[in-house]
């Protein structure tokens, strides 16, 4: 057997020399990092699109135009006896304060504006909200000592006042609006140079209660936002518990034949299932079987418990999963019992992850507005603070997603602004929510 010599020469290659293929493959991973930042780029644009949409929108909401008048609570009309007891006091309706307040505006405008087309006291009706008269009447009721006096008051301006200050509202709009006009837009702009009418910071939005639709500059988020705490104190609850005793079982202690699979399978379904599937099964067996009262932030925090125990279980179990074997065989090598080893050692170590999923859960659930739906939580005008914390629960109320939906839904764009002005809330919220998860997975979490 004898050596074949190859006679083919060989072509002349130098390695500062790029072949062919090379630069082939060189412009492909060129390309594919171009088309990386460009999913990026194109992923952050639209980013600062929504959220500066949102805050054109909605920053709005958390100014309000008030007028700021002297009103001159008459004792005839308000105490005739004259005796300041609370009881016959409080048997003036908001009719009787109305007038007060039209003639201390009337009297302004006969003072800083004189001359405009404005000739009576009922006529500034357009520029008063319709709430200005029981918020003098609740001051009043909480100091009667006042009446018979001259009392400096900033009251709530209608919301035309409001949208027209804002540019929400113009004088080419107003042609055919029933509610103001060109006369009442020249005195704001006269009131307003003189200051008595001004834009403010409204922190009644973040903590009043909702109003009716011919009210939309009362209305705030503050009893939503109560409904809602609620609501996630009912999943917290209900969810941490029940989520991470049924991860430690499947993951620690459950044999592993048909029925686990089964039921690993099942859980990992619910997790995808339509957040409104979850409201249909929470109408149908908390309220029409269990008989609870509908819109009851307890209804809504059992729901959203059922949504979010899914994700909760799944978090867990990877978390517990990302605890090396070793630990486990350590602890029973030292003569700790199963349970001992899994409480003692695994549960601690994997804390962090299950805190961080249960957080992430919660904000998820924060969110859910589908399942609400259906339990009625959109249908009731969240105007009052519950009187306790079993009120709290029981009683009918909103939350914030569902309230932002009322919002939206109405006819006075006076609320759309405000459902823009919701939404800067939620997100804050939700941002927060996310950053304490982050925050607590880098501060506890062990790398191994």
């Amino acid at each position: 057997m004898t050596d074949a010599t190859n006679n083919t020469p060989k072509a002349k290659t130098s390695l500062l020399t790029v072949s062919p293929r090379v630069k082939k493959r060189n412009a492909q991973e060129a390309r594919f990092k171009a088309y990386g930042i460009a999913a990026v780029a194109t992923g952050l644009v639209f980013l600062v699109i929504l959220l500066s949409t949102i805050l054109y929108n909605g920053v709005g909401a958390f100014q309000q135009t008030f007028i700021t008048v002297p009103i001159y609570l008459d004792e005839a009309k308000l105490d005739k006896n004259g005796n300041r007891d609370i009881e016959e006091i409080k048997k003036v309706s908001t009719f009787g304060y109305t007038p007060l307040i039209q003639d201390a505006i009337f009297a302004a405008i006969e003072e800083k504006a004189p001359g405009s087309e404005i000739t009576s006291a009922k006529d500034t009706k357009a520029l008063i909200s319709a709430s200005a008269a029981a918020q003098i009447r609740d001051v009043v009721i909480a100091n009667p000592d006042m009446i018979g006096k001259s009392v400096e008051f900033r009251i709530l301006a209608a919301s035309r006042v409001d949208g027209y200050l804002k540019g929400r509202v113009t004088r080419d709009s107003i042609a055919r609006d029933k509610n103001i006009d060109a006369k009442h837009l020249d005195v704001v702009d006269t009131l307003r140079s003189k200051g008595i009418v001004k834009r403010e910071f409204n922190m009644a939005f973040i903590t009043g209660a909702d109003a009716s639709e011919s009210r939309p500059e009362q209305a705030g988020i503050g009893v939503s936002m109560l409904g809602s705490l609620f609501m996630m104190l009912v999943v917290l609850v209900l969810s941490l518990p029940i989520g991470v005793a049924a991860s430690i079982y499947l993951e620690e202690f459950a044999p592993q034949n048909k029925w686990t699979d089964l039921i690993e399978v099942n859980i990992s379904n619910l997790a995808a299932v339509p957040s409104i599937v979850f409201g249909i099964l929470g109408l149908a067996v908390f309220i029409q079987f269990a008989g609870l009262p509908q819109s009851a932030p307890l209804v809504g925090g059992l729901v959203l418990t059922l949504m979010t125990l899914p994700t909760i279980i799944i978090s867990t179990r990877a978390s517990l999963k990302s605890v090396p074997p070793s630990i486990r065989d350590a602890a029973l090598g030292l003569g700790a019992s199963k349970m001992q080893s899994v409480f003692h050692h695994v549960l601690p170590l994997a804390m962090p992850g299950i805190l961080t999923g249960t957080i992430i859960g919660l904000a998820q659930a924060l969110g859910e507005t589908a399942p609400l739906l259906l339990i009625g939580m959109v249908g009731y005008i969240a105007s009052n603070y519950p009187s306790g914390p079993i009120s709290g629960f029981m009683d009918p109320n909103s939350a914030m997603p569902a309230q932002i939906y009322e919002w939206a839904k109405r006819a006075d764009p006076a609320y759309y602004e405000r459902a823009w002005g919701g939404i800067i809330i939620l997100l804050v919220f939700l941002i927060t929510m996310n950053i304490i998860a982050i925050i607590l997975r880098r501060r506890f979490e062990r790398r191994w």
